[in-house]
């Protein structure tokens, strides 16, 4: 009996050994996953080279999207075919990681079939096609010698004309919004590239022959741009697209694009209450406020009123039309400096942030953004581009700078660079999953940014002055009625007139920012969503994990767990950070 037993031991020893374990099959299976994110990435690449460019990955520098039919038949056929291949997985097999990759892969694909399918913009939008910022691009960063980069550029500008001959094959009742747009990035765009090249080549050292080359085939380009831009002037246009998309197509996209627990109409709901609060906290600070500003005057019976003339003093308080740019850049080491005093989160001092003017082939949407390296490309600069002033008149820009007054000007600056955009991009870039840094959730990038708003108060920044406080809920204010402008406009017909009274009566906005949102509102849409959305997400995982831990929550370790994830959309940090908690507990 005793030897019956250690033969029985034996054997289970001997299969045991032979016979791979969960743990050891689950880790072949995430590695054939990984294999196949990495043939994913590299197709992708193939099939989106301007954007791999951008990205920092250069092997297909010198190739243009030329987007005729059959090109979007290559997206198609690429959506399908991964498509295919993600469902052969078993989610039940994959880490935490890479159910999140797989989920992003998934989103990321469908949205392409929709945009091609469905959406259609390719047809609709005519500013879709420009190329000048692409090449704009490759001039104005250094990844590699300068000649190398001329050549690539020389190689693109010889497809120009192909690339403008589809468009003009494309574009079929464009909405007269886009149209102009199209007619004014691709004017701007091309002229502020002519000569930049032409600065470059007298820089660079090619021969005679080669610069001769490059001139050449920039004047073609040149002539394929004015072609278009003549194409769209002309254009018989009687029924142009509504910029508007509509309930349909605007709930399609707003699932895609922002991947939130929530519906739009659920989103909407929280803003109309979001707003609601903000109000009341602003009459507050505004009769708080009022005698110091206004002595024995009588306090105005309208709550929107008082808040108003408030704020309309507080606005003046801003800077000189010409050190717009020069205070920003004082700004951000002053934000550092806070940020890291009050222990809110790690900044990394190796990724210095310029700030720059905006680039003439950006202008006509945002008067303030960041561009950051892609994963591929580290080491290159990050730049916080502000909108000129310049040729602005005199009554335009004290309306815009009365917008951006002393204390909005740094709410801007956290929510652009520290710790909003800048800060986020870098954690981005440091992720161990590279499908989470490409793939990255405009909600969650977005969110983080106006998110760091409300967290940089909350810890004392502005030393809880009333005035500050008021202009900062003005301030989150505008990105409320920026998701129900957003929604109300392209869901709820929304007229001109009642958008800006949306926005200078209700959001307090200077006229020249409502009509700048009014002229955004047209030519983009759900983005505009994006902000509320992710801040919401964001405030709610944050008060989910206090309940959690309790006394054992730290808001450092909260904000680098969260920015560890990559561009990832909330809803999934989300289910993975409170998943952790519950196993901890």
């Amino acid at each position: 009996m005793k030897h019956s037993l250690s033969f029985l031991i034996l054997i289970i020893l001997m299969n045991a050994c032979s016979t791979p374990s969960t743990t050891d099959t689950n880790t072949e299976f995430n590695k054939q996953f990984d294999d196949y994110k990495n043939r994913f990435v590299e197709q992708m690449w193939e099939i989106y080279p301007m954007w791999a460019t951008e990205i920092g990955y250069h092997r297909y520098d010198s190739i243009l999207e030329i987007n005729n039919a059959d090109y979007r038949n290559r997206i198609l056929k690429f959506a399908k075919e991964n498509l295919d291949s993600l469902q052969g997985f078993d989610s039940t097999k994959l880490s935490d990681l890479n159910k999140m990759d797989a989920e992003i892969i998934k989103n990321f694909l469908q949205k392409s079939q929709f945009n091609i399918e469905e959406l259609k913009s390719w047809q609709w939008d005519p500013s879709g096609y420009n190329a000048s910022g692409n090449l704009s691009y490759m001039l104005s960063e250094n990844y590699e010698p300068l000649n190398n980069r001329i050549i690539n550029i020389a190689k693109k500008l010889e497809q120009i004309p192909a690339y403008y001959n589809a468009a003009k094959e494309n574009i079929q009742n464009p909405s007269p919004e886009h149209l102009q747009l199209a007619i004014e990035q691709n004017t701007g765009g091309f002229e502020s590239l002519e000569a930049t090249l032409k600065d470059s080549l007298a820089q660079s050292t090619l021969s005679s022959d080669e610069k001769a080359m490059v001139e050449s085939q920039m004047k073609n380009a040149m002539a394929a741009v004015q072609d278009y831009i003549s194409f769209l002037k002309n254009l018989k246009n009687e029924n142009g697209r509504s910029f508007r998309l509509g309930s349909d197509l605007y709930g399609k996209k707003f699932n895609l694009e922002i991947e939130s627990r929530y519906t739009y109409e659920q989103i909407y709901d929280s803003a109309m209450q979001r707003k609601k609060y903000l109000h009341t906290q602003m009459a507050t600070l505004a009769t708080q406020l009022w005698p110091k500003y206004f002595g024995n005057t009588t306090i105005p019976e309208d709550t929107l009123t008082l808040i108003s003339k408030v704020i309309d003093t507080l606005s003046m308080n801003h800077v000189k039309p010409e050190d717009f740019q020069s205070t920003i850049e004082k700004q951000i080491p002053e934000l550092e400096k806070f940020v890291t005093g009050h222990n809110l989160i790690y900044l990394d001092p190796s990724k210095p942030l310029k700030v720059r003017k905006e680039p003439a082939y950006m202008a006509g949407v945002a008067g303030a953004s960041i561009s950051a390296p892609g994963p591929y490309d580290k080491n290159g600069n990050t730049y916080y581009n502000v909108g000129s002033l310049a040729g602005w008149d005199a009554q335009r820009a004290e309306s815009y700078l009365r917008e951006y007054n002393n204390y909005t000007l740094q709410i801007l600056n956290i929510h652009e660079a520290v710790p909003g955009h800048y800060t986020q991009l870098v954690y981005s870039n440091n992720s161990p999953s590279i499908i989470k840094s490409l793939l990255g959730n405009g909600a969650m990038i977005e969110g983080w940014a106006v998110y760091g708003e409300l967290m940089m108060l909350e810890n004392g920044y502005g030393n809880n002055e009333p005035e500050m406080w008021l202009m900062y809920y003005k301030w989150n204010l505008r990105t409320v009625c920026n998701t129900l402008l957003d929604i109300s406009v392209h869901t709820r017909n929304m007229s001109h007139d009642e958008a800006l009274h949306l926005l200078t009566k209700e959001a307090f906005q200077q006229n020249a920012e409502a009509e700048g949102k009014w002229r955004r509102v047209m030519l983009t849409n759900v983005q505009l969503t994006s902000y509320y959305t992710g801040f919401k997400e964001i405030c709610d995982l944050r008060e989910e994990c206090k309940k959690i831990q309790g006394d054992k929550f730290n808001l450092k370790a909260f904000h680098e767990k969260f920015l560890s994830y990559g561009s990832a959309p909330v809803k999934l940090i989300r289910a993975q950070m409170l998943a952790d908690l519950q196993q901890q507990k």
